[in-house]
């Protein structure tokens, strides 16, 4: 059964509108882009399947957000992988231009400074995708998504302390994690 001629353009219109944030969490879930694509395609499956059950009890993005972390984290669990990704598949496959944690001047930089920062955003990176799923699911929201404590809240349904006990573990990992690159960085 095909459904209304309207009804699909106007799926059409929230898939463009869509498609690059969902994709991206997707990445930053699962760690690499083949499982961000069947993640992002269930994501809009699942869309498809249930917008009339949206209820306008929260906002649609929140609503968007939360089937596409459900879709990376139950991908990553049917898998059975802990293991998220590798640098090469970083380095082969990245997310769409834009969402990357970058720290930069508007300046131009030197070629050294330009190739050392590189190292520490892919080290980062790699830091992130090593984080348990929930914390790399708030990680994503807060940090790349720019979402407030409440909306990351609302997306994924949980409770606002919730939210707070797990970016601030994730940031204790991440600190553990990143010190010692940091301070190799630092010395530089």
């Amino acid at each position: 059964m095909t459904p209304p001629k309207g009804f699909q353009g106007a799926f059409r219109r929230l898939y463009e509108q869509y498609k690059d944030r969902v994709y991206n969490v997707c990445y930053r879930i699962t760690g690499n882009a083949t499982d961000a694509l069947d993640s992002s395609q269930e994501t809009f499956g699942i869309i498809f399947r249930k917008i009339r059950e949206f209820r306008f009890e929260s906002k649609f993005s929140s609503w968007v957000y939360r089937i596409a972390v459900n879709a990376s984290i139950d991908l990553k669990r049917r898998s059975g992988s802990k293991s998220m990704t590798s640098l090469e598949s970083l380095q082969g496959a990245s997310p769409k231009e834009g969402t990357r944690v970058e720290f930069r001047d508007d300046q131009t930089e030197p070629p050294m400074n330009a190739a050392s920062r590189h190292e520490l955003e892919e080290e980062i990176q790699q830091a992130i995708t090593r984080l348990s799923p929930k914390m790399r699911a708030i990680t994503v929201l807060r940090y790349v998504e720019c979402l407030s404590y409440e909306e990351i809240a609302e997306a994924l349904g949980v409770s606002l302390g919730t939210v707070k006990s797990r970016l601030s573990r994730a940031h204790a990992a991440l600190d553990r994690e990143l010190s010692p690159v940091l301070d190799r960085h630092l010395l530089r």
